[in-house]
């Protein structure tokens, strides 16, 4: 029908002649012919638009049958599809189940599989990519944020909405979080998993900083924290590649509808808390994923329910807890720093890289994949020691205080004491001063009692209170002179380089 058409138009409207008009449609000279004289004798000419396909063709060819054969059996290509995404069904199988029901109605295999695509990108929705039950989750931050008012201060804080689309069903999930850190990141995969219900086979994030630590086309770095929750729930994170949106258009169509259909309709409401926020995001949320799909039948939920939940894997029966994972190396001292704390390892670790895993409640250290050191966590400054971890030559003094340190120092000598109760009482913590104490009473060794006592008394005397300076006093025998050149200054009072208290005023 459409040929006719179009050799009536080439030749009253274009004005071709007849060999003109075969090679343009490559329709034969005697068709084109024919079709010419009949509309002469039909007294048809331009232009047709009265007359649809199947009027025009019922003129032209009066006797031909122009409706749609019912010869065979045309599938419900929406069910195909849902039957699709179910994991181990193929079209192939479709295909024989369907030819056992219309046994003298069926396409052949090949004809069959050519409709259902025809009818696949008739769709408005966009089906590059075809996923299995169960098998994709989408995760991704959208682009909108949404402010949260201080009721104390009045100050405006942007909290980031997080969105997670699963592949088969388009099934959402979205929250409000203060950040998009590691922490909130993690935990709100957590929280995601737990609204499905299950774990996905796959988890697809973008190569945002918080889960890949360094992005790459082939071979991207996942943080540790984020790989730890993938072992724990049994699954596997796929990054999409660098400036590549379409891997992941589940969830950047799900970001959109997010903003449409949920930050959109709350951009007039004022919200004080985050939990707020998400009360409202989670009853629109419901709405949403209840809404009619306009193209196939159902809806987010009900496909959710039919196709992506049978083939999701079990929650374990722990959540996941955020664990900050970092690289750290051992001290001399045999102890690491977090947080501002130190905690020991075993010493035969000094100078080795291990690994340090750290709750809410608990630091675990890892030295070639094996737990060597378990703390619990602390949240001020201070040492937290582990008496098997000490060389036998440290162990005696583990058990350090500042009754014990002053003790020894006066069974030095009253100026040693006063030295050493000194640095245990203008330090923060007496454990900071620990380490200097031992330094100065261990000066024993090389110096009789007695020097280091006068070593010590000249020293509180000009108020010199560092190991290094109590060190040079011995080392240079200013401990041997006489106590009346305590009185001497040590520097002339009278040159052109020195200034006076007058030059302070």
């Amino acid at each position: 029908m459409r040929n006719i058409r179009e050799v009536l138009r080439l030749h009253f409207v274009a004005g071709l002649s007849i060999r003109q008009i075969h090679r343009s449609t490559k329709i034969s000279v005697g068709a084109v012919q024919s079709l010419l004289k009949r509309a002469k004798e039909l007294d048809i000419s331009w232009p047709v638009d009265h007359l649809d396909d199947a009027q025009l063709a019922q003129r032209f060819y009066p006797n031909a049958d122009t409706r749609t054969s019912t010869r065979f059996q045309v599938p419900d290509w929406a069910e195909v599809k849902q039957q699709l995404a179910h994991k181990g069904v193929t079209k192939q199988l479709l295909w024989e189940e369907y030819c056992q029901q219309y046994p003298n109605r069926c396409y052949s295999y090949s004809q069959y599989c050519d409709r259902y695509l025809t009818w696949l990108k008739k769709q408005k929705r966009s089906m590059r990519q075809h996923h299995k039950a169960g098998e994709v989750l989408f995760v991704d931050y959208a682009g909108k944020t949404m402010p949260i008012v201080d009721g104390h201060t009045g100050e405006i804080r942007q909290a980031q909405i997080f969105v997670a689309a699963m592949g088969a069903s388009n099934y959402y999930y979205s929250e409000a979080t203060w950040s998009q850190s590691l922490q909130d990141w993690l935990e709100s995969h957590v929280r995601a998993f737990e609204f499905i219900g299950g774990v996905p086979q796959t988890v697809v994030p973008d190569n945002l900083r918080s889960g890949v630590s360094k992005a790459c086309k082939y071979d991207p770095d996942v943080n540790p924290s984020y790989q730890q929750l993938a072992q724990h729930y049994g699954t596997v994170i796929l990054p999409t590649r660098p400036r590549k949106p379409k891997d992941k258009a589940k969830v950047e169509v799900g970001v959109q509808i997010i903003e449409r259909w949920i930050l959109a309709r709350l951009r007039h409401q004022t919200f004080f808390s985050l939990g707020e926020l998400n009360q409202c995001i989670q009853a629109l949320l419901t709405e949403v994923n209840q809404k009619p799909f306009k193209q196939l039948e159902g809806n987010r939920r009900e496909w959710f329910e039919k196709i992506d939940r049978p083939a999701l894997l079990p929650l374990p029966r722990n959540a996941y807890e955020y664990t900050h994972i970092k690289r750290v190396k051992v001290n001399i001292d045999y102890h690491v720093e977090f947080d501002h704390r130190l905690y020991s390892v075993p010493h035969e670790l000094v100078g080795e890289t291990i690994e340090l895993h750290a709750t809410g409640k608990q630091i675990r250290l890892f030295f070639q994949n094996h737990c060597v050191a378990t703390h619990i966590r602390g949240y001020t400054y201070g040492f937290t020691t582990d008496a098997q971890h000490m060389p036998k030559a440290h162990f005696a003094q583990h058990k350090v205080s500042p009754g014990s340190l002053k003790n020894q120092a006066n069974a030095i000598g009253p100026a040693v004491l006063e030295w050493v109760t000194h640095q245990l009482t203008t330090k923060a913590h007496p454990e900071q001063a620990y380490r200097v104490c031992i330094g100065a009473l261990g000066l024993t060794r090389q110096y009789s009692a007695e020097r280091l006592n006068r070593a010590c008394k000249r020293a509180n005397h000009h108020k010199v209170y560092r190991l290094k300076q109590l060190k040079n006093i011995l080392t240079s025998n200013l401990d041997q002179l006489p106590e009346e050149a305590m009185e001497q200054p040590t520097l002339p009072q009278s040159h052109e380089n020195i200034r006076g208290p007058h030059s302070f005023h």
